[in-house]
Formats: structure tokens, C-alpha cells, sequence
């Protein structure tokens, strides 16, 4: 007789749910096999992305290589000479010294055009997506010829405020006249001259930024004269007279710049409105979660500004005059800095705050969300497209992408007296027709976005 099977009924359930299983390959357990069923994808499902391996976000990288280019420069400037350089820059003439700020000024200019590029290739070879490992050596030569860069560019600035100390040491205050007189040729470098609103919104982004760097280098005038003197309280009402004057006369000489402009080119105030709020934008398209840099970034980049060599300046200035003793002054420089850093917090939350006030004033808010297509260089837009489909963002924002167009009037001549001269002189109704076309078509080609405008190149007048 055969073997009696055990367990009966149960043992029969246990050998059907054998059978039923999936066999596993060889050498893999079950803990692997279902693992592996698990994360299979189905045979018609689409491949899922890979994961981002990176560490660090595109816009801390950026941080990173801000802060290595800012220490680096920083040590690089102690190996010169101060001192040396105002005695030297002394002895010079009067009028030497007048040509030297002109030129100062004018490379001060180009440097900063060009520096951009070089910076923006280094955030770029940084920042992109690399599938070797030898692709991240791209990034030494740009990161030395930043280095380069920014470490001449501070002696230039160096330079520039060495030139306007001597000028508030001379006795006869001559070179300061001279220098104050400067401002008054601008004017007349540009005032008679044809403006059309981007090109008046680029030379308002250059004076914002001349302004501002005239205040660093009056900043470090008054640092190193009151080193010199000790830190004595009674010198600085000395300087403050001149500082007066020549923060009273750029001012003075910007807003005569301004309204003449205005006057002369037909172009109403409210489009300072739409500058602020261009700007404003800039600020707050930074703020998304897929931004690639700080907002301070984006509207320096606007107004042609580089803030890094105005800051290893600065840094090599201030910490050459005031001496730090004892523990008492580190924990002062601490809580110095502590405040800045808090003062900086406040300030963006502030300006983050207006400038969306700005934005919805503007109605703007739909180009955060749906950004315009960007078209490719050097193809103009389908003339066929613009006609058939405006575009909504003219209707949405016209009071900041469009310059309120006036009417020409009909000019009628006053020795026209008989109505067959009139009818003579008077086009059709289709040649009317044809005129207001063209003349629409030529003003909507030759109108851009304010936000289209090149941000890069500050030393032109216009714009083709």
C-alpha cells in the first residue's frame, strides 16, 4: 500500500498556491524577485526622468564661485600700493588729471560691458547639466579669467577714487570745478540728440548705476582722508561741503538731462512709471522657485552693473582703516555684521513687497505665469501673425510695454484758400488707407518690449 499523504485538504491548498506562483530566476530570492516585479515599468509606460545628482542648486554654485572670486581679489589687492599710487597720481597736472578721469570713466564703462560676458560664461560652464566628469575642467580657464577680471577692474575703480581724492585735496579746489563742470557736457552730449523710449530707459539704468558708484567713491574719499587725519570729528565738516556739491550737481544735472530729453523727443513722464515697473518685474520673476540667480542679479544685469569689484574695493578700504584691537572690537565687527545681515533681509522683504505692488499696478502678473515664447536671433517676427493675432500681452500691459501713441494732426496750410487746391493737395480715401497702414506697421516694428531690451551694452545711444 502507498504512503498516506499528510495534511489533507490544507496540504492540497498549500501545493495550488505553489503552482500558481511566478518561479524565480536562478540565484535570486524572494525578496529580490519582488522587488524587481515592483519597480519594472509596464511594457508601454513611458521612461521615468532621472534624479538630479546635484548637491547644490544652479544659484548656490553661483553663490560659491561669488564668494571664492570676492576672497581671492581680496588678498590680491593688498600687494598694492595706496599710498604710492595717490603720491604719483598727484604730481600730475590739472589738466592731465582731467583726461584721466575721462578716461577712467569711459573704461569704467567697457569693463564692465565686457566683464558681464565673462562672468556670465563662467555661471553658465558651471552650472550646466554634464554627463562626463572631464566637462567640469571647462570651468578652470573662466573661473582665472574672472579672477583676472575683477582684480583689474578694482584697480581701475582704484584709480577713479584715488583721481577724486586728490581733487578734494588740492588747495585751489581747481580739478574738483573741473571735474563738476564734466557733468554739464553730458548734457550737452545728449540732450540734442534723437530719444526713443528704450534708449531712454537704458540711459536711466546707466545714471542709477553712475550714481550709486559715485557714492562708493565718495565713501572711500571720506575713509581715507579721515585716516589720515586721525579720525578726527572736525575734518569731516571739511569734506562735507565738497561732498555736497558734487552729490548736488549730478542730481541737478540728471534732471535737466531728463526733461529735456522729454521735451524734445515728445515723451510723457508716465513712462518713468513703466521703467519702475520693468524693474520691478525683474525683481520678482527672480523670486520664483525656478530662478537661476538672486534678484540683485537680474536688475544689475539690467542696469550694467557688477558689484563684485566696488566690493573687494570697499572691503580692501575699510579694512585697511579701522584697526581692529582687542575682543571687545571683534565682538563690535560681529554684531556689525550681524546687523547688516539683518538690514539686508529687511530691505529685500521691503523692495520684494513694492515691487509687487508695482507689478499688479501694472498688470503684469499674467507674464510671471506665462512668459512670451522667446523667438530666435536675427528672425523677425511673421508680419502675417501680427496683423491676423495681437497679442495679449499688449492688451494686458500697455500702459508698460507700450508708449501712448498721439495722433498726428491733419496739417491743414493756411494759403490754401480755393477748394480745388484742396482737392489737389487731399489724398484719397484708399491712399489714406495705405499711409495709416504703413505708418502703423512701420511704429509696431520699431517698438520693443521693455523687457527685450539689451541689458548688456550701456555705452551706445541707441538701439537698432
Amino acid at each position: 500500500m502507498g504512503r498516506p499523504r499528510r495534511g489533507g485538504a490544507a496540504g492540497r491548498r498549500r501545493r495550488r498556491r505553489r503552482r500558481r506562483r511566478p518561479r524565480a530566476p536562478a540565484g535570486a530570492s524572494a525578496h529580490g524577485d519582488a522587488g524587481l516585479l515592483r519597480e519594472r515599468p509596464a511594457a508601454g509606460a513611458a521612461p521615468q526622468p532621472r534624479r538630479d545628482r546635484r548637491l547644490l542648486q544652479p544659484a548656490q554654485v553661483c553663490d560659491i564661485l561669488k564668494g571664492v572670486i570676492l576672497v581671492i581679489c581680496y588678498f590680491m589687492m593688498h600687494y598694492v600700493d595706496y599710498s604710492m599710487m595717490y603720491h604719483l597720481i598727484r604730481g600730475q597736472s590739472v589738466i592731465k588729471l582731467y583726461i584721466i578721469y575721462n578716461m577712467l570713466e569711459v573704461a569704467d564703462r567697457l569693463f564692465s560691458s565686457f566683464g558681464q560676458d565673462i562672468l556670465d560664461a563662467l555661471y553658465w560652464t558651471a552650472t550646466e547639466p554634464k554627463e562626463r566628469k572631464r566637462a567640469h575642467i571647462g570651468v578652470i580657464p573662466h573661473f582665472f579669467m574672472a579672477v583676472l577680471y575683477v582684480f583689474l577692474h578694482a584697480i581701475l575703480i582704484m584709480v577713479q577714487a584715488t583721481t577724486l581724492n586728490v581733487a578734494f585735496n588740492s588747495h585751489n579746489k581747481s580739478l574738483l570745478t573741473i571735474m563738476m563742470s564734466n557733468n554739464f557736457v553730458e548734457i550737452k552730449g545728449s540732450v540734442f540728440k534723437k530719444f526713443e523710449k528704450n534708449n531712454l530707459f537704458q540711459m536711466s539704468n546707466s545714471d542709477i548705476k553712475e550714481r550709486f558708484t559715485n557714492y562708493v567713491l565718495l565713501l572711500i574719499v571720506c575713509l581715507r582722508n579721515m585716516e589720515q587725519f586721525s579720525w578726527n570729528p572736525d575734518h569731516l565738516w571739511v569734506l562735507f561741503p565738497d561732498v555736497c556739491m558734487v552729490i548736488a550737481s549730478e542730481t541737478a544735472v540728471d534732471i535737466v538731462k531728463h526733461a529735456f530729453i522729454t521735451k524734445f523727443n515728445d515723451i510723457t513722464a508716465d513712462v518713468y512709471s513703466e521703467y519702475r515697473a520693468s524693474l520691478a518685474f525683474d525683481l520678482v520673476s527672480s523670486r520664483q522657485k525656478n530662478a537661476y540667480t538672486d534678484y540683485s542679479d537680474s536688475v544689475a544685469r539690467r542696469m550694467g552693473f557688477i558689484p563684485l569689484p566696488l566690493a573687494v574695493l570697499l572691503i580692501r578700504v575699510v579694512t585697511s582703516s579701522i584697526k581692529v584691537q582687542g575682543i571687545l572690537s571683534y565682538a563690535c565687527v560681529i554684531l556689525f555684521y550681524f546687523g547688516l545681515i539683518s538690514l539686508k533681509v529687511l530691505n529685500s522683504i521691503v523692495l520684494l513687497g513694492k515691487s509687487c505692488q508695482y507689478v499688479k499696478e501694472a498688470k503684469m502678473e499674467e507674464k510671471l505665469f506665462n512668459p512670451p515664447p522667446a523667438s530666435a536671433p536675427g528672425k523677425p517676427p511673421n508680419k502675417s501673425q501680427n496683423k491676423c493675432k495681437p497679442s495679449q500681452e499688449e492688451n494686458l500691459s500697455a500702459s508698460v510695454t507700450s508708449q501712448p501713441v498721439h495722433p498726428k494732426e491733419n496739417v491743414i496750410p493756411l494759403l490754401v484758400a480755393s477748394s480745388s487746391d484742396q482737392f489737389l493737395t487731399t489724398p484719397d480715401g484708399d491712399e489714406k488707407d495705405i499711409t495709416q497702414e504703413s505708418s502703423e506697421l512701420k511704429h509696431r516694428s520699431s517698438k520693443k518690449d521693455l523687457l527685450e531690451v539689451d541689458r548688456f551694452t550701456i555705452c551706445g545711444n541707441r538701439i537698432d
